[in-house]
């Protein structure tokens, strides 16, 4: 089915007030959660000095972004929900923008990496090619794009409330190779687990320079 700008700003609207409506329960539930896997993946690939700027895409209410931000490196937060993005700030100290990823306004070459960790499956697939082509215009030459997606076998829709896609690890490097990135690396978490045990497929890829 073909999503017109009426489904994708419902799209948008409800998933983002689902998590406006439970943004403390989500810190609460969230805030322990250890990705230094993931933060220590992407930052291994990234060129050139230690102090780098960084994108945490759908930073939530900041536990990420404030890592970043003490491991030395400039730390820029993008967030849709309105409550997220006011406990970012509070809670990194970091500048947070406010954007719905189905609308990204975001500068050419300025980012050294991404981090996308559990968010660009909200993206539709129809819109994926987009936003994808986005966020490789706003990485610096040879940048990187850390993200981690919930795998399963290409179901899309609702769930509990929230938009979601569940790409297979296949269609998924399809998706991001088309954008122009090369896969350097991808693991599935929780690390240690059997596979049916690991929802979680994390992938770091690097910006190629288009034709």
């Amino acid at each position: 089915m073909t999503l017109n700008p009426q489904h994708l700003e419902e799209i948008a609207d409800r998933t983002l007030e689902h998590y406006n409506q439970r943004a403390e329960a989500f810190w609460q539930g969230t805030r322990e959660h250890d990705v230094t896997e993931n933060i220590a993946a992407m930052l291994q690939y990234i060129e050139g000095s230690h102090h780098f700027t960084v994108l945490d895409f759908g930073c939530g209410p900041g536990r990420d972004l404030k890592v970043f931000s003490e491991l030395g490196h400039i730390a820029i937060g993008l967030e849709g929900a309105t409550n997220f993005a006011a406990m970012a700030r509070s809670h990194s100290g970091c500048d947070v923008w406010q954007q719905d990823f189905l609308k990204l306004d975001l500068p050419d070459r300025h980012f050294d990496g991404i981090f996308a960790n559990a968010t660009l499956f909200h993206v539709p697939s129809q819109e994926l090619p987009r936003v994808l082509l986005e966020l490789h215009a706003c990485l610096k030459p040879s940048g990187v794009l850390f993200s981690s997606i919930p795998h399963g076998h290409n179901q899309e829709g609702w769930s509990a409330g929230r938009y979601g896609v569940y790409h297979d690890p296949e269609t998924w490097r399809s998706y991001v190779s088309a954008a122009g990135f090369i896969e350097l690396i991808h693991y599935f978490r929780p690390t240690g687990l059997p596979r049916e045990r690991q929802p979680w497929l994390a992938s770091v890829w690097r910006r190629q320079e288009q034709e």
